[in-house]
C-alpha cells in the first residue's frame, strides 16, 4: 500500500470523481458553514433555479461580519453601521427559515465568528471536508480537517450538490522543530513562519504543520495557525489529530457520543501521515528562534522579530508598503507609537486568547489616547469569560468590552480606526484600509497587543510577564 500524508487520506475518502486532464475532481463535502456576506447570492441563485438544497443537515449559519458589537438600545435596535449590513443580516435570517437551515442568530447562546462558533459546537471534527465562503475556513485544519474559503458561486454549487470542482493540491510540510521560548505563542509562530517564507510561499499547496512545537500546542493555538495559512497562500494548513484533539472534542454538543465516540476516536487516530510518505516540499522552522513578532508593511508576510530593524525595501511595492506604514528601514517596529488596540477576531477571540491579553492587563492601564476594544468570538467564550472576571480586568484598564463579532477585522460593522492611525491588531490582514480608510495595521499576538495598549507603544510582552495586584 502506498504511503500517504494526512492531506492525502482526506482528500482520496471524499472523491466523488477523480481529476483528470481536462476536468477537475468532484470532492464530496461534510460541513458547510455559512454567514451573512458571501450566502445572499447564492441562495438567490437555487431560489431562481427552482433547486432545494442537498443536505441542509450539512449546513450551519451563523451572524457575525456585518453584526455590530455593540448592544441594542433601549428601544430594542441593534446599531447597525449602515441599511446595508442590516439588510445582510435580515436576508440571512430570511434565507435560513426558507431553506430550512440551522441558524445561529441574535438569540442563539451559540452564536459567534463563524470559525470560533463551529469548533465549539463540536460540528468540526477530523477527516471532514469543511468549506466556508470565507478565506479563514483554514482555520478547522486544527482538528485535521481539509477545511478552506470558498468563492459565492461556489458556495451555491455546494448548496446545490454537497460537492465541489476541485484540483488537487500539492503538499508542503513545515516542521517546527524545538520548543518554544516562554511568552512566545502561536501567533509569534504563524507569523515567523509567513515571514520565512513569504506571503506566496504556501501558493498551490496544502500546508501540514508538523513537529514537537506544534504538538506542544493547545487547540486554541492551533487553530491560530492554520488560520492564517492563506495569509502565506496555501489552499489550506492541517495538523493531525491526537490526544489534545480528542480530549478537547469529547463531549461537545455534535461530538460523537458513547460508542460512536470510541469508534470515532479509533478512525481519527489514523489520520497521520505515513512513514515513507512523500511531501512535494518541506520547511524546517526552529522553533527557540521565534520571538515576539509583528507586521511592518501591508501584507502578513512583511513580518520581523519587533526588535529587529525593519529591512530596507527591495521593490516599488514594498516601498509603498513602507511609506504607508510609515516604517522606517533599520529601525525596528518596538517602540512604535500606538493609537488603537483589537484583541479579536477569528485568529485570536478565543477563551485563551482574552486571558493572555488580561494577564497583561491586570493591574495596569491603558495609556492614555490610546483606544482598546475586546471583542469575544463567540457568545460562549464571552460567557466564559464574564464567569471568569476577565471582563472586569479589561474595563478597570480602560478597555472597551464588547459583543461578540468580527468587529474590527474587518471593518464593516462599525467598529474602525480613523485615517492615519495605528493600530495593533490580533486579527490576520494587514492590507491598506482593511480597519478603515488610511488605517495602518500592526498584526500581533494578544500578549504584544495588550502590552502595547499598557505601554502606548508596540511593546514585548515578556517585560510584562508578572502580573500587577488589581
Amino acid at each position: 500500500m502506498t504511503a500517504k500524508t494526512l492531506f492525502e487520506k482526506v482528500w482520496d475518502a471524499h472523491v466523488v470523481a477523480a481529476e483528470s486532464a481536462d476536468t477537475p475532481a468532484i470532492l464530496y463535502i461534510d460541513l458547510h458553514l455559512v454567514h451573512e456576506v458571501t450566502s445572499p447570492q447564492a441562495f438567490s441563485e437555487l431560489r431562481e433555479r427552482g433547486l432545494k438544497l442537498r443536505r441542509p443537515d450539512r449546513m450551519l449559519a451563523t451572524l457575525d461580519h456585518s453584526t455590530p458589537t455593540l448592544p441594542a438600545g433601549a428601544d430594542g435596535e441593534r446599531p447597525y453601521a449602515n441599511a446595508e449590513a442590516k439588510a445582510q443580516v435580515s436576508q440571512l435570517e430570511t434565507n435560513c427559515r426558507e431553506f430550512g437551515v440551522e441558524l445561529h442568530g441574535w438569540n442563539s447562546r451559540d452564536r459567534g465568528i463563524v470559525h470560533v462558533f463551529g469548533p465549539e459546537l463540536g460540528a468540526t471534527q477530523p477527516g471532514m471536508t469543511i468549506v466556508c465562503g470565507d478565506s479563514h475556513t483554514s482555520t478547522h485544519g486544527a482538528f485535521g480537517a481539509l477545511a478552506f474559503g470558498i468563492g459565492t458561486t461556489e458556495v451555491g454549487h455546494v448548496m446545490a450538490t454537497q460537492c465541489l470542482l476541485q484540483r488537487k493540491a500539492k503538499t508542503l510540510a513545515i516542521h517546527v522543530d524545538g520548543h518554544l521560548s516562554a511568552g512566545v505563542g502561536a501567533k509569534d509562530l504563524i507569523l515567523h513562519i509567513i515571514g520565512e517564507i513569504g506571503v506566496d510561499g504556501g501558493t498551490g499547496y496544502v500546508i501540514e504543520y508538523r513537529g514537537d512545537a506544534i504538538e506542544q500546542l493547545s487547540m486554541e493555538e492551533r487553530m491560530t495557525v492554520c488560520n492564517m495559512s492563506i495569509e502565506a497562500g496555501a489552499r489550506a494548513g492541517m495538523i493531525a489529530p491526537d490526544e489534545t484533539t480528542f480530549a478537547w472534542l469529547k463531549g461537545r454538543p455534535r461530538a460523537p457520543q458513547g460508542a460512536a465516540w470510541d469508534a470515532a476516536v479509533a478512525r481519527w487516530k489514523s489520520l497521520r501521515t505515513d512513514d515513507g510518505a512523500e511531501y512535494d516540499r518541506e520547511v524546517r522552522i526552529d522553533a527557540s528562534k521565534v520571538r515576539p513578532t509583528v507586521t511592518y508593511g501591508t501584507h502578513p508576510g512583511m513580518a520581523i522579530a519587533m526588535d529587529k530593524p525593519v529591512p530596507a525595501a527591495r521593490n516599488a511595492q514594498e516601498k509603498r508598503a513602507l511609506d504607508y506604514m510609515k516604517a522606517e528601514a533599520g529601525k525596528p517596529m518596538q517602540g512604535t507609537p500606538v493609537d488603537v488596540v483589537f484583541v479579536g477576531s477569528c485568529t485570536n477571540s478565543r477563551l485563551s486568547d482574552l486571558r493572555e491579553a488580561a494577564h497583561v492587563l491586570r493591574g495596569r492601564r491603558v495609556a492614555d489616547g490610546v483606544r482598546m476594544l475586546v471583542v469575544p468570538g463567540s457568545e460562549a467564550v464571552r460567557r466564559d469569560a464574564e464567569n471568569e472576571g476577565l471582563h472586569h480586568v479589561f474595563t478597570a484598564a480602560g478597555a472597551e468590552w464588547r459583543e461578540p463579532g468580527c468587529s474590527m477585522c474587518i471593518a464593516m460593522n462599525g467598529d474602525f480606526a480613523q485615517p492615519g492611525q495605528l493600530v495593533v491588531s490580533t486579527s490576520n490582514r494587514n492590507f491598506e484600509g482593511r480597519q478603515g480608510k488610511g488605517a495602518r495595521t500592526v498584526l500581533a499576538s494578544p500578549a504584544t497587543a495588550a502590552a502595547s495598549a499598557v505601554a502606548g507603544r508596540i511593546a514585548d510582552p515578556r517585560e510584562y510577564a508578572t502580573e500587577v495586584a488589581a
